[in-house]
């Protein structure tokens, strides 16, 4: 987009009500120019082909044909950062989470028919959202691990093999952890989740994971996941017990997760909060809890993502004696958080997102260390 125009944007939903709200309340950005509304995917049509917007704001319930499959045909042909404005309902949600994972930059939940207050400080936060994904490196989705036999993920991401992997502790579930992962992204980070999450073992330490995501979509993430991964992933509940093989994702809404020691454990907290770097939850919250508790047995990833979130709480984990690593910006959909966090030491390096599985793996115990301590320096 070239520098001083403005971010010409098409709203495509079928509510003609919501279509009004968004195109005044977008218009009143200086930077926004509202160039088009269409009822459904088919008029979207007319204006991609007269001329290319910017950003597209769509919804995903439409009557002609449905807003993933337009989406998906956008992004396989004529890639255009895509933020999905949904409503909070399960059928929804679930869409939600495959639209962004066909690409779309990122998902706010449609406004309130309401006047006042409220509604313009949620217009603020839409503007600022759109304004962002014109930002977004879109269409180069990353690769996903391939497949064995019977449906299920390989134990290697692409481009990894066997032999370079490291021996991760062949633990069952039921075993006491020695280590731990910890990940925050953000925009763009369904995809780049999937990638890293889709190329673990089940022999994998317990993965916990704050994703900016609005409240109502993060089970639907989580149930998507389980079924594509050889992992088990869950949306945490507050007293959830971290377990080998394990992943637990922060759920949206007004709590934040931290990880807490039980005995010779550790369980999540879910605990309210005011946001920290305008989220909740937040990524720094629960960087901070690992690198008070997990006494330097822990490898963090920052992926993708608007803001400066995670950066502090990554330096914490580094500073504890932690493994720490952030996505580079060339596979970044949005490098606001990698770069943040580099901006203040936080990671030991920056790596692309076909690395960052053999990163991580990498950064884990060996197999046969019962401290947890010893770990292949990557």
């Amino acid at each position: 987009m070239p520098l001083g125009r403005k971010i010409r944007t098409l709203i495509v939903d079928d509510s003609a009500m919501v279509r009004k709200i968004l195109s005044m309340g977008l218009s009143q950005d200086p930077e926004i120019e509202v160039v088009g509304t269409a009822a459904d995917p088919r008029v979207a049509m007319q204006y991609l082909v007269k001329d290319k917007p910017d950003v597209i704001t769509l919804d995903l319930e439409m009557p002609n044909m449905d807003g993933l499959t337009f989406l998906r045909g956008l992004m396989s042909k004529s890639p255009i950062p895509t933020v999905v404005i949904s409503s909070q309902t399960q059928r929804s949600a679930q869409a939600t989470v495959d639209a962004l994972a066909a690409g779309a930059v990122d998902v706010i939940a449609k406004p309130k028919m309401e006047l006042g207050g409220g509604l313009n400080t949620m217009m603020e936060s839409i503007a600022q959202r759109v304004k962002v994904a014109a930002r977004a490196q879109v269409g180069q989705a990353p690769a996903k691990a391939p497949f064995g036999q019977g449906g299920m993920p390989q134990r290697v991401a692409p481009a990894v093999t066997q032999r370079s992997l490291p021996p991760v502790a062949a633990a069952a579930a039921g075993d006491i952890p020695t280590w731990m992962i910890a990940i925050g992204a953000s925009t763009g980070g369904v995809q780049a989740l999937t990638h890293v999450l889709e190329a673990m073992p089940v022999s994998t330490p317990p993965i916990v994971i704050v994703q900016h995501m609005p409240e109502g979509f993060t089970a639907s993430f989580a149930n998507r996941l389980d079924q594509t991964c050889a992992l088990r992933v869950r949306e945490a509940k507050d007293g959830d017990v971290l377990e080998n093989g394990l992943v637990l994702i922060a759920p949206g809404g007004p709590r934040h997760m931290k990880i807490q020691p039980k005995g010779n454990r550790f369980v999540v907290e879910l605990v309210e909060g005011p946001e920290v770097c305008f989220s909740r939850p937040a990524v720094d919250v629960l960087f901070k809890s690992v690198a008070q508790h997990a006494k330097g047995r822990v490898s963090s990833a920052i992926l993708t993502g608007m803001g400066r979130d995670g950066a502090e709480g990554q330096l914490a984990i580094r500073l504890s004696g932690g493994r720490t690593v952030a996505q580079d910006e060339a596979s970044c959909v949005v490098f606001g958080m990698p770069h943040a966090a580099a901006e203040v030491g936080a990671p030991e390096k920056l790596v692309p997102l076909s690395e960052m599985p053999s990163w991580l793996l990498n950064s884990c115990p060996k197999a046969g260390a019962r401290s947890g301590l010893e770990s292949y320096r990557v």
